[in-house]
Parts: C-alpha cells; structure tokens; sequence
C-alpha cells in the first residue's frame, strides 16, 4: 500500500478535513496530515496550532502523523519518502483547480500520484474560510468543527 501525504491549510481543521484522514487512514498504510505554512499569508492559527489541534483529533489513527511544511508539497513527499498526495474535491471549481494542480505536481515530480476523494455529502461544502467568516461575525460553527477547535476559534477572538 501507499504512503500519503493529505495537505493543506487547515485553518482551522473542520469536520470535513477530518472525514477525510479517517477515510484516507483506511485507503493508505500510513497518512500524513501536512500543515502547509505559508509565509506570505496571514494565517488564523499558528502553524504549530493547526498541527496541535490535528493531532489531538486524529491521535486514535495509529497510521496517521501531522507535521507542517513551508514550500513545494511534492518536494516534501519526495524527500521523505511519500508516493501519493491526497487531496478533497468538494465542487467542480475545486476539480479544475486540484486538476492543473496535479499536473504541475506530476511535471516537477513524475513519481508522485494525486488520488481525489470526495467528501462525505455532509461536509461537501464546508470550508475553513467559511467557517473563519462564520466565526468572526459571530455565528455558531458547532457542528461544523470539532469541540476543541470551536474552543480555540472563541479564544483567538477574545484575545
């Protein structure tokens, strides 16, 4: 079986982010969540909060790992051994976007394969941007994030 690498920005994780590492936990022998930091964005969480909170939600996957990065997420999987990128596809901008994404990973790293899965229909249209507005004007997002991260999301607010 392959090894995967499920990445993203994970800011914060939701409901749907964590649908598919319990399903991608049962596709692959072993899944890394990838935390992908981004320097010239101004993230919500920490890098070190998003992966904090990941690991807290997934810690009963004994296959499945969260680090973070910053940079080229076929470089990371080719230096650390990993043959498959995970990724969701919620609608179909999300497809073409994924698609040319994909190709351009295969061009800089031919060994490394994409494998698309759909979300669960429940969290099809749920996204951590989403919920971030949701969040900051004041909406409940209980169902949409697990307890410990709508936690977190009310602290940053007061803070």
């Amino acid at each position: 079986m392959a090894r995967a690498i499920y990445p993203g920005s994970f800011d914060p994780v939701t409901n749907g982010h964590l649908d598919l590492i319990r399903r991608g936990s049962r596709l692959f022998e072993h899944l890394r969540v990838l935390v992908a930091v981004n320097s010239r964005k101004e993230p919500f969480f920490t890098g070190e909060e998003r992966v904090e909170q990941i690991r807290g939600e997934v810690s009963d996957l004994a296959n499945v790992d969260v680090d973070q990065a910053e940079g080229l997420v076929v470089s990371y999987a080719t230096k650390h051994g990993f043959d498959t990128l995970l990724r969701g596809v919620r609608t179909t901008t999300d497809f073409v976007a994924e698609y040319q994404m994909a190709l351009t990973n295969r061009s800089l790293e031919p060994h490394v394969e994409t494998v698309f899965v759909m979300p669960s229909h429940e969290w099809s249209y749920l996204s951590s941007s989403l919920i971030r507005e949701v969040v900051l004007s004041g909406g409940d997002v209980s169902r949409y994030v697990p307890p410990s991260v709508e936690k977190a999301l009310r602290k940053k607010l007061r803070t």
